[in-house]
């Protein structure tokens, strides 16, 4: 037996509907958040190169220890650029909506538009709020998840970045 369909004025979907506005605040914070983070990376990188540059350095004068975690260095600064490039970037994904499946994100509305049944997804949506609402709320934190996953890698590798490039020139 199928679940009962909720009302508009069922709670659950008032929370429902909470939730999926909060998961998109958390989304719009952890973008401004890397976004700022890639801005703060770009400006170490460029100010560390042109000091370094500006006084003729290059890497290549740097005995072995040194070089190993000057390179490391710039590894974990690479990645860190990486990881929070792909905290920004948007999620585009097949979408996995079929006729009879209510609408959810964008891509779901996309879909039903070029197959046609745009108007019969909106009423089996309107039919069923609530499950569309529980796979919007699914989605949604995917995708809060992996934002923050990547911005807990880019922090990490810029940490890493920022104790090794120095300190490849500590002990150079």
């Amino acid at each position: 037996m199928s679940p009962p369909v909720a009302t508009p004025d069922d709670p659950r979907l008032r929370t429902a509907t909470q939730l999926l506005a909060d998961l998109r605040g958390e989304i719009t914070r952890a973008d401004a958040k890397a976004t700022v983070l890639v801005g703060v990376l770009g400006m170490s990188a460029g100010v560390l190169s042109a000091l370094l540059t500006g006084r003729g350095w290059s890497p290549t004068l740097l005995p072995t220890p040194a070089a190993l975690l000057w390179w490391a260095g710039t590894a974990f600064l690479a990645a860190a650029l990486f990881a929070l490039l792909l905290a920004v970037m948007p999620r585009y994904h097949v979408t996995r909506w079929t006729p009879g499946r209510p609408l959810t994100y964008f891509g779901d509305i996309r879909r039903a538009a070029q197959t046609g049944q745009l108007t019969a997804a909106l009423a089996e949506t309107d039919r069923d709020p609530g499950r569309s609402l529980l796979l919007a709320l699914a989605e949604t934190s995917g995708i809060a998840a992996r934002k923050h996953f990547w911005i807990r890698a880019g922090l990490i590798a810029f940490g890493c970045a920022t104790v090794l490039l120095p300190g490849s020139l500590l002990i150079a």
